[in-house]
């Protein structure tokens, strides 16, 4: 999707950077500018070496961006390293990244290019069986990347002097963060900001039962999980890693229905906690969609009606008795 916050590189700058990152014999022979990001800029890149990695562009410092966006090209190369040095969870390698801003205005990094399509693209061309396979193994990793424990609630680089054992208090200063900044942007939402929040400060008990923080993907959609002969053969895209409750995953949202993925995650209740937790996580989820149309100037107006609407039907479910 085109949003105005992607920096665009041109082939002096892609060369200089492939230079720094691989020795200065490496060129480019193809190049691909990979459009489906809706926040950094990728690019398929082929090298002379016979190599094909993928490069990331950040947005400039000084575009605007949400709260919740700050410092997350750093929290994805965190996630990639922590997740890959489980080995449990096949991701790709990162090769490079610089954030000292010398070369371009932006940080960047290199990695692996990964085999196989997105299941996104792919889903609708296999059979109720071999997406029942392949949703089941997204079930088990999602459990893998779970797994691993952190020591505080947020963000990987929120700053030490907001760090708390709390999620309740955490994830409410995330709802407050992105509230204000739909307000300073100056997004209209269907409903009334007081309101909102009088009513996520009666759900916010529930987040009490959280008690351990967990490594969460949080963008682990369909589009980024690759697959391969139906294997995954990787889980992209870890810009949103945090360390929360494992419900906030995206196949615990409403979007989603897949009972082989809560087998291969080897979740079989869904309790009245869960249930008030998940639908906590639905709104901000649902604002996020929101609000980020603004802060990226979409220019798909379809897609911002979209949100508009999934918003009306999600605080209706949030409104809603369990």
């Amino acid at each position: 999707m085109e949003s105005v916050i992607k920096p665009k590189l041109s082939d002096v700058q892609l060369d200089l950077l492939v230079k720094s990152a691989f020795g200065t014999t490496i060129v480019i022979t193809r190049c691909t500018e990979l459009t489906a990001g809706m926040f950094n800029t990728g690019y398929d890149l082929e090298l002379n070496d016979g190599r094909t990695v993928i490069l990331k562009v950040a947005p400039a410092a000084e575009v605007e961006t949400l709260s919740c966006e700050k410092d997350i090209m750093r929290t994805e190369v965190e996630a990639l390293k922590l997740i890959r040095a489980t080995g449990r969870v096949p991701v790709p390698e990162v090769f490079s990244y610089d954030l000292s801003l010398n070369l371009i205005p932006y940080p960047y990094f290199f990695m692996e290019k990964v085999e196989g399509h997105p299941y996104n693209e792919i889903k609708e061309g296999l059979s109720p069986q071999e997406r029942e396979a392949i949703e089941t193994q997204i079930g088990r990793y999602n459990r893998l990347i779970n797994e691993v424990k952190g020591e505080h609630f947020g963000y990987f680089h929120q700053e030490k002097s907001s760090l708390t054992s709390s999620w309740r208090a955490t994830f409410g200063v995330m709802m407050e963060n992105l509230l204000r900044d739909g307000e300073r942007i100056g997004v209209r939402l269907p409903v009334a900001y007081a309101e909102i929040r009088e009513r996520i400060d009666t759900q916010l008990p529930a987040l009490d039962e959280v008690t351990q923080p967990r490594l969460v993907h949080w963008d682990l959609w369909n589009g980024n999980v690759f697959v391969k002969d139906g294997m995954i053969t990787a889980i992209i895209d870890w810009e949103r890693a945090l360390w929360g409750d494992e419900l906030m995953e995206y196949y615990f949202r409403h979007h989603e229905n897949s009972p082989a993925f809560y087998q291969g995650y080897g979740m079989t209740t869904d309790s009245p906690n869960q249930r008030a937790r998940k639908k906590l996580y639905d709104l901000y989820f649902d604002l996020i969609m929101v609000i980020e149309c603004y802060s990226r100037k979409y220019e798909d107006q379809g897609h911002v009606k979209w949100t508009h609407d999934n918003f009306i039907q999600g605080w209706g479910r949030f409104c809603g008795e369990d």
